[in-house]
C-alpha cells in the first residue's frame, strides 16, 4: 500500500522560498501512469491543486501559482520536493501531496484525481 508522508519547516519568512518533500513507501514514483501532486488548503478556504509530477518527469502546474512554483523529484531517494518562491503570508496553508493514477483534470476532480493522500503538513509565512 502506498503511503506518503509530507516534511519540511513549519514556518517561512515573507520572501523567502518554501520548500517541501514528500517521501514515498510501498511505491515507486517511477512506476507507469502514477501522478504525483501538491495540493494546499488555506485556513477557511478550499482545496488548491499547485502541481503535478509524472512518472516519467513530466511536469504541470497550475497557471495561478507557476511563475513561482517548482515541483522536482530524487528517484534515489523516492522523493518528490516542492519549492514555493517569494512567499507571503497568503501561502499559509496545509500542505499535502497526493497519488493520483491519471493527468489531472482541470478543473480538478477531486474525487477522482487523487486517490492517496498524505496526512499533510502546516507551514505558516510569517515575519
Amino acid at each position: 500500500q502506498v503511503q506518503l508522508q509530507e516534511s519540511g519547516p513549519g514556518l517561512v519568512k515573507p520572501s523567502q522560498t518554501l520548500s517541501l518533500t514528500c517521501t514515498v513507501s510501498g511505491g515507486s514514483i517511477t512506476s507507469t501512469s502514477d501522478y504525483w501532486s501538491w495540493i494546499r488548503q488555506p485556513p477557511g478556504k478550499g482545496l488548491e491543486w499547485m502541481g503535478t509530477i509524472a512518472y516519467d518527469g513530466t511536469t504541470w502546474y497550475s497557471p495561478s501559482l507557476k511563475s513561482h512554483t517548482s515541483i522536482s523529484r530524487d528517484t534515489s531517494k523516492n522523493q518528490f520536493s516542492l519549492q514555493l518562491s517569494s512567499v507571503t503570508p497568503e501561502d499559509t496553508a496545509v500542505y499535502y501531496c497526493a497519488r493520483g493514477d491519471r493527468v489531472v483534470s482541470i478543473p480538478v476532480r477531486w474525487e477522482t484525481d487523487f486517490g492517496t493522500w498524505g496526512q499533510g503538513t502546516q507551514v505558516s509565512v510569517s515575519s
